[in-house]
């Protein structure tokens, strides 16, 4: 039987960085700082650089970053963030943890990303900050995010979970905003094995917050100057991201390589591929298509080898979690149409032709099929 094309290949990416991995492990044991350690350090300033930022604060993961950040920034109870409701629900999560309330607004049909032209009808007197989602790797519009935001006395922080690479007019994105977020989950393109993340800022005071606010409320050990939380960046997942990190840009670019491929192939087959503006670096997270049956196609891929998957199949507005917020359906006439049609398929740098060939044979036939077959 052919061995299935996974959706992502953790195992590929490991066995040609095996034996720097395992030399940064055993650094980190031979020192045993297991936390906020030389690693941990290192991993900050060489990825703030990376950013254009000028700080980094590690964090244990991609929810705790946004969490933080909007502490940093003052949100709390009373307070409003508007971001989208096409997103993965760890953005909303963030902001009730905070006590403040989500107020969504729609999809950029091309993008997937924040349309910019709701902002000003969600606006209230109770914004504090606008939270677009850099999805699927490519970057919202944040010049005029940034132009809204700064008009109405608004902060922005970046959601960049899943760009770590991608730019904005030839900037990374993450300190174009007051404050921006990354995962450094596993599946990310820069991730971790296990749980990471990190903010980058060029605010000196948000820095230093942030840094507060992680490690128990505490800048002096046993001294708590204000309720915190435990969100420290374990010192083995740093020493992993370092070696990691100068590799990035080659993996995102195989990454844009392989997305051409699919793109060239699939144009016409499926109902869209993937755009990216001119202005935006897309470094290809999840290759994302469009197809009509989705859940059919998504079958026959899989009993032709070929692993997907959907982000995501449900809105956060219309997550039973986020009830109490009001919303419905049809508020969100792009998001919740697209929810219906997404489908992630294979996409890793480690990708070969032939992989790319099975892929693309597998979705043109799913996408010939009759709807009933099934």
């Amino acid at each position: 039987m052919t061995t299935p094309i996974p959706l992502l290949d953790l195992r590929a990416q490991y066995q040609s960085i095996r034996d720097d991995v395992l030399r940064a492990i055993e650094r980190v044991l031979d020192g045993m700082t297991l936390f906020l350690g030389p690693e941990q350090g290192l991993f900050e300033q060489e990825f703030a650089a990376y950013c254009h930022a000028a700080h980094g604060v590690s964090v244990s993961n991609g929810t705790d970053a946004l969490n933080l950040a909007l502490r940093a920034c003052g949100v709390g109870p009373g307070d409003e963030v508007i971001t989208v409701s096409n997103t993965f629900m760890a953005t909303v999560e963030a902001i009730t943890l905070v006590g403040a309330t989500p107020v969504f607004v729609d999809c950029d049909p091309t993008t997937y990303t924040m349309d910019c032209g709701q902002l000003a009808g969600a606006l209230t007197p109770r914004s504090k900050v606008i939270m677009p989602v850099h999805l699927y790797g490519h970057a919202a519009d944040m010049d005029a995010i940034m132009s809204f935001a700064r008009e109405h006395g608004l902060l922005v922080i970046e959601d960049a979970s899943q760009a770590q690479g991608a730019t904005y007019k030839g900037e990374p994105v993450g300190a174009i905003g007051d404050i921006g977020c990354f995962s450094l989950y596993y599946s990310k393109n820069l991730g971790a094995y296990g749980e990471a993340g990190i903010c980058v800022t060029n605010n000196t005071d948000y820095a230093t917050d942030m840094r507060t606010f992680r490690d128990h409320g505490s800048r002096v050990r046993y001294q708590h100057e204000i309720i915190g939380t435990n969100a420290r960046m374990d010192e083995l997942q740093a020493a992993i991201l370092r070696v990691k990190l100068p590799l990035l840009d080659g993996w995102n670019e195989r990454r844009r390589q392989h997305a051409a491929t699919y793109t060239e192939a699939l144009r016409g087959v499926v109902l869209a591929t993937p755009e990216a503006e001119p202005w935006a670096g897309h470094i290809y997270y999840v290759y994302v298509v469009r197809v009509a049956d989705r859940d059919r196609v998504k079958h026959d891929l899989e009993a032709a080898g070929v692993l997907t998957g959907v982000h995501y199949p449900i809105p956060c507005h219309l997550q039973p979690a986020c009830a109490p917020l009001g919303y419905k359906r049809g508020d969100f006439p792009v998001t919740e149409e697209y929810a219906d049609q997404i489908l992630s398929i294979p996409m890793y740098p480690e990708l070969t032709d032939e992989q790319l060939d099975t892929v693309i044979n597998a979705l043109k036939q799913a996408c010939s099929a009759p709807a009933s077959a099934h």
